[in-house]
């Protein structure tokens, strides 16, 4: 299989259309997985995404706030998107790509948190400790049918690890950060049985980032980053992973996301 996918969490579709367009035209992936689109259902723009080619669409979305999206050249087998907490918030949306054994794309935007790290009086923090466990718990029952290979995307809103982070003990009490957070990310992984691609190919010794804040006046000499953006993949697929990009660049562009989008390109 060759094939490449990117994710990124746009911060607003139709705001920055043009951002999207400029990403596919230069790096061209086959799959872009979006997040907090910010679109309501049936107004996602996609006219520019399939002047490109990019014609299979599927979308998630509400007015204002989060939205997923999966755009593709290549045609899906199946779509679905998932509930979490008992709320119809749009923060799932999964796609089948038809082959010799089948890709399952799961495109997630977990709670971010808000700013007090303590459930007790943070409404917030209280949701993304919840989904983290039904997370889990989804994994644990096996969500990737025998047979199926699956690659898992999307901005996850926790960086988990040391160096995922610029600064692991002023961070410790920031929210993405936590220890219930980092930990709770780590189960997933280990229960659904996941390979983080991005550490598979950078040491985990070594910084790496997707995110920089908007409050910082020069995020790049600052360099205060976070990964919250993550590629994974079932440990069959894994191997085939060739090459992670980080496309830094992108959070230089005019009127940015915070986030920038994260590439792994497979191969036979």
């Amino acid at each position: 299989m060759s094939l490449k996918v990117a994710t990124w969490n746009i911060n607003s579709v139709r705001l920055r259309i043009g951002l999207v367009t400029r990403l596919l035209s230069h790096w061209r992936p086959d799959i872009l997985c979006l997040q907090e689109t910010k679109c309501p259902q049936g107004q996602f723009p996609s006219g520019p995404l399939r002047d490109m080619g990019y014609e299979h669409i599927a979308e998630f979305g509400q007015k204002g706030y989060h939205g997923v999206a999966i755009v593709s050249k290549r045609p899906f087998t199946a779509q679905s998107s998932r509930p979490f907490c008992g709320k119809d918030d749009c923060r799932h949306i999964s796609v089948t790509l038809s082959g010799p054994k089948p890709v399952i794309i799961h495109n997630l935007y977990v709670p971010a948190g808000g700013d007090e790290p303590d459930p007790v009086i943070n409404e917030k923090f209280a949701h993304k400790l919840q989904f983290i466990d039904e997370l889990e718990a989804w994994f644990g029952k096996g969500c990737v049918p025998k047979g199926h290979e699956s690659i898992l995307v999307g901005d996850l809103n926790i960086a988990p690890l040391e160096q995922d982070v610029w600064s692991h003990k002023d961070l410790l009490r920031v929210v993405s950060h936590t220890p219930v957070e980092t930990e709770g990310l780590l189960r997933i992984q280990k229960t659904g049985r996941w390979v983080d691609l991005m550490r598979r190919h950078v040491p985990e010794d070594q910084k790496l980032y997707t995110w920089w804040s908007y409050r910082a006046r020069d995020w790049e000499l600052s360099d205060r980053g976070r990964r919250l953006d993550h590629i994974w993949s079932t440990a069959g697929l894994a191997p085939s992973c060739r090459k992670i990009e980080v496309l830094k660049e992108a959070r230089g562009w005019q009127q940015p996301s915070d986030h920038v989008p994260v590439m792994a390109s497979f191969a036979e």
